[in-house]
């Protein structure tokens, strides 16, 4: 019986491994087996990753393969780092950059000591703004070399994408889901947009303090519904609109006219539907050195 269920075990466990992606043998500091790279640009990355390593003690590491072959990517990645064990024991030191040529994936795996140099928003830029631009020309060496390049570059501290801050603000949003994005935009078209509505058309500084009021509102929801640039537009036309249609517009005749109009129903509908909301009721509801990895770094695609 003994017997029995010890093969019952290993079968099971020969099943388990059967069809996972076996992690490659660490051949060098860049492990091209996809064959993608021209071997001038596999030498000059070996030299510049020794270098490196030699002053710093970090081992940084490559791997470009064809497909993950329905492997998950953060899982294989962080198999892989676990594996080869890069970085120092005593430090943690170890990154790896994996690509999935097919499945057009990459990930930047950072080990525990390097977590607060390289962080995950760094490495989210990189992949975004070094090496997936080259990715999309087929342009495998120039990606690889930029991707080491900034990664050795955000270790040191000197990393600077050339898309500047506003890439790091869309690279920080960039992971809200479009549904959230929907909902955000549904609930400020309907609440800030009725505000907005009555600070144009109350008089005094009751339209004045609605108008600071959602300033703010103006400032922030946008940015997660649109990104950055068209949310700067929103503020401009918002801030600047409002200042005109108070200061001048409504100086104007045709502004006086338009402005008694449209203020003469919405005091009206405003008395209308006070009336029957008072009436109702109301509800809502509402090998390396044996460093160790835990996860850290980022995932992109091309």
């Amino acid at each position: 019986m003994k017997r029995l269920l010890a093969l019952m075990i290993f079968v099971l466990s020969l099943t388990a491994s059967f069809g996972q992606k076996e992690v490659p043998y660490l051949s060098g500091r860049v492990n091209d087996d996809a064959n993608v790279l021209m071997a001038s640009t596999v030498q000059k990355l070996e030299n510049l990753l020794e270098a490196h390593e030699d002053s710093t003690s970090n081992q940084i590491a490559v791997l470009i393969i064809n497909s993950l072959e329905g492997e998950i990517l953060e899982e294989y990645s962080l198999k892989v780092a676990e594996t080869w064990q890069l970085g120092q024991k005593e430090n943690d030191n170890g990154v790896l950059l994996l690509v999935a040529l097919n499945d057009r994936k990459m990930r930047i795996e950072v080990g525990y000591g390097l977590e607060g140099d390289l962080t995950d928003a760094l490495s989210n830029r990189i992949i975004r703004n070094e090496i997936a631009p080259s990715f999309r020309q087929q342009d495998y060496d120039r990606g690889i070399e930029s991707g080491v390049l900034a990664i050795i570059a955000a270790i040191e501290g000197s990393y600077v994408s050339d898309q500047g801050e506003q890439t790091a603000i869309s690279d920080d949003l960039s992971g809200i889901p479009w549904y959230v994005r929907l909902i955000v935009g549904v609930v400020f078209t309907l609440v800030i947009g009725t505000f907005s509505y009555f600070a144009f058309l109350t008089k005094g500084g009751a339209g004045w303090f609605l108008f600071l009021f959602l300033l703010p509102f103006y400032a922030t929801f946008p940015i997660i519904i649109f990104g950055f640039i068209p949310a700067i537009f929103l503020f401009g036309l918002y801030f600047f609109g409002f200042l005109y249609f108070k200061l001048f517009y409504i100086r104007t005749d045709k502004g006086r006219k338009w402005y008694k109009a449209k203020a003469s129903s919405f005091k009206s509908s405003t008395r209308s539907s006070g009336s029957s909301w008072s009436s109702g009721s109301s509800s809502s509801s509402f090998s390396g050195g044996g460093g160790s990895f835990g996860g850290g770094g980022s995932s992109g695609s091309w």
